[in-house]
């Protein structure tokens, strides 16, 4: 099929896009930056827009840089970028860990880190990392910027708390101090297809002893999410299978897993025992 007709917008500046969205938004308005999830739902006609906001064009939102201690990630930057590190240190290590789970080459060519979390499918790799590192998301409209911290971001399954009229132009993650150890990963039927579950494990040594842990599911429930329940079962505790074992079955007994015809609650729960303590025991290799 084709998609149904609509009227196409190419903006130069954010300043354009954000006044176009604001004249748009309440006509079905939508913004086309990598076009990975949206053109396919508008081929088959199971999306509508009246209007097509392009920012590919938009040359400032294609910016990665280190500003105040974090990573900054333009609206337009490609999923491809981070195929080798971006920045120095544990946190260019683990994007690019990351991004080789995501889909398949094509699809990182085009689809962008910004417009995953905009999307927000419960199996997001993107989404899961802003989500472990309680990372942030710029949002603009002609009202001004608001900054949207990873737990007030995702709303639901494909749900956000971007308003229609709003531009996401750039997430920005925490760097990660030197010595943090960070693990990944999921569990898919096949090479490519969407996480079932997945999990981030990251935590430091102090005197050998796990400090600052972090360990966030994704996949398993509707929005990503630390479980603080591991976590505590983490901090002060030797790294080793003891104690990444007893964190895995504390997120195992956390989650609210969702259910489908194929996969069971319960089927869930068992993939994540599984991908929390595996990505601990990366983070320790």
């Amino acid at each position: 099929m084709k998609p149904a007709a609509f009227r196409y917008h190419a903006p130069k500046t954010v300043d354009e896009a954000i006044a176009l969205l604001a004249e748009f938004a309440d006509d079905d308005g939508r913004v086309l930056a990598g076009g990975q999830s949206l053109v396919p739902t508008m081929a088959f006609r199971l999306a509508r827009p009246a209007h097509l906001v392009d920012i590919n064009g938009v040359e400032a939102l294609n910016r990665i840089a280190v500003a105040d201690g974090k990573l900054v990630i333009g609206a337009c930057v490609r999923h491809s970028a981070f195929h080798k590190p971006v920045c120095e240190g544990p946190l260019g290590k683990l994007l690019t860990d990351v991004v080789h789970h995501i889909a398949h080459y094509p699809i990182r060519n085009r689809g962008t880190f910004c417009g995953s979390l905009a999307h927000a499918d419960p199996a997001s790799e993107w989404c899961l990392v802003l989500a472990a590192l309680d990372g942030e998301v710029v949002a603009k409209s002609v009202r001004g910027a608001r900054t949207i911290a990873a737990r007030d971001f995702f709303k639901g399954i494909m749900t956000t708390a971007l308003r229609d009229d709003e531009l996401l132009v750039e997430a920005r993650l925490p760097l990660l101090p030197a010595g943090t150890r960070c693990g990944f990963y999921e569990f898919s039927r096949r090479a490519g297809d969407f996480a079932l579950a997945a999990a981030v494990g990251l935590y430091r040594l102090d005197g050998g002893k796990i400090a600052e842990p972090r360990l966030a599911i994704g996949g398993a429930e509707v929005n990503p999410r630390r479980i603080a329940q591991a976590e505590r079962a983490l901090a002060g505790a030797a790294p080793g299978d003891q104690a990444f074992r007893a964190a895995a079955q504390a997120a195992m007994e956390a989650i609210d897993p969702m259910e489908d015809i194929i996969n069971s609650a319960e089927f869930r729960r068992d993939l994540v025992l599984a991908v929390a303590r595996r990505a601990l025991e990366r983070a320790a290799a």
